[in-house]
C-alpha cells in the first residue's frame, strides 16, 4: 500500500525535476547552497512535484485504465480510491507552498505553485486532451524547477536562469514525442491527440529534429556566462542528441531509434545540468 501511494508521486519524474532544481541552485550559488536551504528547497520541491503528479493520476484515471503502460497504476487497478489520491495531491501541494514560503522565500513558493498549477490545470485538465501541441505548451511546467532553484538562492531571477528554463522547455517535445512514437497506439485508443496520432509519424519525426536543433542552439548560449568549457559541454552532448534525432527522422517501420533518443534524452538533461553546475563552481 505504501508503495502504491509513492507511485502516485511519479518518483522517476520527480528525481529529474529535483536534480534540475538543485543543480540550478548550485549554478546560482557558484558552489554549495548550504545544507539548510538545500534540504528545505528540495523537500518542498519533492512535495510540489509529488502533489501535482498525484492529482494528475486522479484526473487521468479514465484513460490510464485503457492504456497498456498505465492500466496497472494504483487508481485504475483499484488499489487506491480516487478521492484519497486527490486528497494526497492537494495536501502535498499545500505543504510544498507553505515550506517554500516559510523556509525559503515567497518567489520560490509562487514559482513552484505556478509550475504545479500549470501542470494540473493547463496541461492535464485541458491541453493534453484537446491539442497536438499539448506537450509543447505543457512543457513549461517541467521547466519551472530551475527557476525555483535559482530563486531559492538569489531571491530573484536572471537571464541565465531563464536560459536553463528554456533548455528544458525545448528539450520536452523531442523527449516526449520520441516516447509517443513508441506508444502511439495507446494514445490513439483513448483519443489523446499526441502529435503522431494527429499529424502522423513522419511529421512528428521532423518536429523532433526541429526542436532538437533549437535545444542545442539555446544550450550553447550559456557559454556567454560560463565560458568555453560550457560550449564544449553543450556541443558534445548536443551532437549526440542531433545525431539520434536525424536517425529518428530516417527511421521507417520501427521505433528503435526513437527509443534510443528517448532514453538518451534523460541522460542528456541530467548530464548537461551536472556539467553546467560543475563549470559554474569551478569559475566561482
Amino acid at each position: 500500500m505504501v508503495a502504491d501511494y509513492v507511485s502516485l508521486t511519479k518518483p522517476r519524474i520527480m528525481s529529474l525535476l529535483l536534480a534540475t532544481e538543485f543543480l540550478a541552485m548550485v549554478v546560482a550559488a557558484r558552489g554549495w547552497p548550504g545544507w539548510g536551504l538545500t534540504i528545505e528547497a528540495l523537500g518542498a520541491g519533492a512535495l510540489a512535484s509529488g502533489g501535482a503528479s498525484a492529482i494528475n493520476c486522479w484526473f487521468d484515471r479514465d484513460i490510464d485504465a485503457v492504456m497498456g503502460r498505465t492500466r496497472g497504476r494504483p487508481i485504475p487497478a483499484g488499489r487506491i480510491a480516487p478521492a484519497r489520491a486527490l486528497a494526497l495531491g492537494i495536501a502535498m501541494s499545500v505543504a510544498a507552498f507553505s515550506i517554500f514560503a516559510a523556509g525559503v522565500n515567497l518567489l520560490a513558493a509562487v514559482l513552484s505553485l505556478f509550475g504545479g498549477a500549470f501542470y494540473v490545470l493547463i496541461y492535464t485538465m485541458w491541453l493534453k486532451r484537446v491539442t497536438s501541441q499539448n506537450i509543447v505548451i505543457g512543457g513549461a511546467a517541467g521547466a519551472v524547477p530551475p527557476l525555483v532553484g535559482w530563486a531559492a538562492v538569489t531571491h530573484t531571477l536572471g537571464p541565465l536562469a531563464l536560459v536553463l528554463f528554456g533548455v528544458i522547455f525545448l528539450w520536452t517535445p523531442p523527449h516526449f514525442w520520441a516516447l509517443s512514437l513508441i506508444v502511439r497506439r495507446d494514445y490513439a485508443s483513448v483519443g489523446v491527440p499526441m502529435r503522431p496520432v494527429v499529424a502522423g509519424n513522419q511529421d512528428t519525426r521532423r518536429g523532433i529534429l526541429v526542436y532538437s536543433v533549437l535545444l542545442v542552439g539555446l544550450s550553447l548560449t550559456l557559454a556567454l556566462w560560463l565560458g568555453p568549457a560550457e560550449l564544449g559541454v553543450g556541443a558534445a552532448l548536443g551532437l549526440i542528441f542531433l545525431g539520434l534525432a536525424v536517425r529518428v527522422l530516417w527511421e521507417r517501420g520501427t521505433t528503435f531509434w526513437a527509443g534510443r533518443l528517448f532514453r538518451f534524452s534523460l541522460l542528456y538533461l541530467f548530464t548537461f545540468f551536472v556539467g553546467t553546475a560543475g563549470i559554474a563552481v569551478l569559475r566561482g
